[in-house]
Parts: C-alpha cells; sequence; structure tokens
C-alpha cells in the first residue's frame, strides 16, 4: 500500500475539482440543503465533524464548537454553543455562521432554519460513512481533494494495523459497553468494525443494530473473553457476571467517558487509525508492545 500512496495521492488531487455553488445536496435529515457560497463562518455541534473540519485545514474557519469538542487542542478556546441535547441557539446566532453543521439527533436544523441559519446535518454512524462524510465535508467547504487524501491515509494508516491482527492465532469474543443502561456496539457499527480489525470477535449479532440497548445476560450467556468500556469491580457486582470468562481472567478493560481513550473510540473522525491502535493493543497486546 505504501508504495501506490503517491499516485493515489496525485491521482486524488488531480481528480477533485473546486466545488461550484451554489451548491445543493440532501443532508442526513432527509433535508434539501443549498449553499450559496464556500462557508467562512462555521459552527460545529459535533466533535467528530471539529476534528475532521480541522484535518481537512480549516481550524480557522470555525466561530463555535459544542461544549465537548477539545482536540485539537486550539478548538478549546473557541466559543461552547452547548451540547447535542442541550443546545444554546441564541449564541449559535450571535456567531453570525454561514453554516452550522449538526448531528441528525435532536431538534437543532428546526430551530437554526428557523433563525435563518444554513444547517447541514452530517452524522457518521458506519464505518464506511466515517469515510463518504468526510467527503461530503470536503465537497461542502471546497477541500474536496484534501478529503480524499486525509481518506486515503486513514485507509493506509489502518490497513498497516489490520494487517498484523489478520494473523494473530487467536481472537478473542468480545463485549464492548458504551454505557450502563446497557447499549453495547453492533458488528457494523464503526467501534464493531474497529473491534474486528483489531483481532477481536463480537458477541453482539447484527441482527440487533448498530448501537443496540441489550440485556445483561445476553453478555453472560456469551461469555466474552474480554470485556471493553466496563471496571472490573462494576462487571464482578453484576448477577451472573462474575463466571464470564474475562471477568475471570481479569481481561476487563474500563474506558473512562471523557478520557483520551473514550474520545478515541466515540469519535468517527479523522483519528479513526489512532483509535484501531488503540483497540489493537488491548485486544492484543502481545503484538503491540
Amino acid at each position: 500500500m505504501h508504495r501506490l500512496l503517491p499516485a493515489l495521492l496525485l491521482a486524488a488531487t488531480t481528480s477533485a475539482a473546486a466545488t461550484t455553488y451554489p451548491l445543493t445536496l440532501t443532508d442526513d435529515l432527509g433535508r434539501k440543503v443549498i449553499l450559496q457560497a464556500e462557508p467562512r463562518r462555521v459552527v460545529s455541534v459535533l466533535p467528530s465533524t471539529t476534528e475532521t473540519l480541522c484535518a481537512l485545514g480549516l481550524c480557522e474557519r470555525l466561530v463555535g464548537v459544542d461544549d465537548y469538542s477539545d482536540f485539537p487542542a486550539s478548538v478549546s478556546k473557541l466559543p461552547k454553543v452547548g451540547g447535542l441535547y442541550n443546545p444554546n441557539i441564541e449564541a449559535m446566532v450571535a456567531l453570525k455562521p454561514d453554516l452550522v453543521v449538526v448531528s441528525k439527533y435532536g431538534k437543532l436544523a428546526e430551530s437554526l432554519a428557523a433563525a435563518g441559519i444554513t444547517v447541514l446535518a452530517i452524522n457518521p454512524e458506519t464505518y464506511d460513512e466515517v469515510f463518504s462524510k468526510t467527503l461530503v465535508l470536503g465537497r461542502v467547504m471546497n477541500r474536496e481533494a484534501q478529503a480524499k487524501i486525509l481518506v486515503i491515509q486513514m485507509r493506509r494508516d489502518i490497513a498497516k494495523i489490520e494487517i498484523l491482527t489478520k494473523n494473530a492465532v487467536r481472537k478473542p469474543t468480545a463485549y464492548y459497553e458504551v454505557d450502563p443502561t446497557p447499549y453495547t456496539v453492533g458488528p457494523n457499527s464503526f467501534i464493531g468494525v474497529l473491534l474486528g480489525k483489531a483481532g477481536a470477535v463480537n458477541i453482539i449479532p447484527a441482527s440487533l443494530g448498530d448501537f443496540p440497548k441489550i440485556s445483561p445476560e445476553l453478555v453472560v450467556q456469551q461469555n466474552p473473553q474480554l470485556i471493553l468500556g466496563v471496571d472490573l469491580a462494576t462487571a464482578k457486582a453484576r448477577p451472573g457476571w462474575a463466571n464470564i470468562a474475562a471477568v475471570k481472567s481479569g481481561r476487563v478493560t474500563a474506558i473512562v467517558p471523557g478520557s483520551a481513550l473514550d474520545n478515541l473510540l466515540t469519535r468517527p473522525g479523522p483519528r479513526l487509525p489512532l483509535a484501531l491502535a488503540a483497540l489493537a493493543k488491548i485486544v492484543h497486546p502481545e503484538m503491540f508492545r
């Protein structure tokens, strides 16, 4: 792959034309969005979007971000506009953005559109969508060539790790908990795909969805050899969990909400290769010392 990279990067650069405005596209809410000109003042209400825009060299276009955007460090100095479920609409409008990028969840798009603000919902949830939505942002921001190059580099870095984990003699069965409700990850979610690429076998069937709420008894029945997202003491205290293989062997890894590791693993953005590297070290520590 590394030998092909220069040619791929050149092809990406030469095949990407400048975006023509007005630009009309359909966002992840199924809304028809028209951008009259290249966005210069952008508010991002998702950390993954913030990271993607900065990875495309557009940090200086950001005039406001959600409360959780903290990477790269420079965005921490920007005005905060709340979160997905506690947005500060007035603060967003006051920043006079010509584009606000939101999630498809919550009611932000309706409120902002009513205030005359151009709103675009971009919400990658599957592995492939991380790349496709990066390309959409690149097109929206007139950075299509940079977006193509970023996607190629991400895929290259992911492939380097995947080559190693594919050769693992044993692939542990694994359970990844998003929160103690419990919500988990299906094998087709971006986290689920990373878990597979890290050399683990997800115990959650794809039929349950990408981020399903499950019964704790399912985890007991599946008896995973590795548990992520729960601390060992909590796992031991749950009914029946003390006899799960991962708990008995101590292969239980807590992922503290808001920690650097949590941010890596839960943001579907340009640091996906780093997220895979972190997962691979947990799943196969013998390969990544």
